[in-house]
C-alpha cells in the first residue's frame, strides 16, 4: 500500500484534476472504485454496472455515469446537488474544472471528477485500513 508521502502526492494530483490512469489500471483499485461508484449511484436510484473487464473499466463506468448525469442535469437538478453532497464533490471544484476544460460538457466534467473522487475515497480507505486506524 502507499506510504503517507506517496498517498499525499496521489491525492494532490487528484485534487489538481489529474486522473491517475496508471493507478486505475490496478485490478484491486478498479474493482473497489467500481463498487464505490455503484454504491453511490444506487443510493440515488441509478444503476451502474461493471463487467469486470479491467482494460475498459474507465470508459465503461464513464459512459454509464454520463447517461445518468445528463439526465439529472436536464430533469433533476436538485437531485444532482444532493448527489454531489453524498460523494463529497464541492461546487468550487466543479466550476474550476469546467473553466479549465471548456471543450467538455458539464456531464463529461462531472464524470471525470466523480471518478477522481471515488478513487480518492478508495485510496484513503485502503490506507487507513492497512494502518489499522
Amino acid at each position: 500500500m502507499l506510504e503517507p508521502d506517496l498517498l499525499k502526492d496521489h491525492l494532490r494530483k487528484l485534487d489538481q484534476g489529474i486522473v491517475l490512469q496508471s493507478e486505475f489500471r490496478r485490478a484491486d483499485l478498479i474493482h473497489q472504485t467500481a463498487q464505490q461508484i455503484q454504491k453511490d449511484f444506487a443510493e440515488f436510484g441509478m444503476e451502474v454496472t461493471f463487467s469486470g473487464k479491467l482494460e475498459t473499466a474507465y470508459d465503461e463506468l464513464l459512459d454509464q455515469m454520463h447517461t445518468h448525469l445528463k439526465h439529472m442535469i436536464a430533469h433533476e437538478y436538485h437531485k444532482l446537488f444532493n448527489f454531489f453532497y453524498r460523494i463529497d464533490l464541492n461546487e468550487k471544484t466543479i466550476v474550476r474544472t469546467e473553466l479549465e476544460f471548456p471543450e467538455y460538457s458539464k456531464a463529461e466534467v462531472l464524470c471525470h471528477l466523480i471518478i477522481q473522487r471515488e478513487i480518492k475515497k478508495v485510496l484513503i480507505r485502503n490506507y487507513f485500513k492497512e494502518k489499522g486506524i
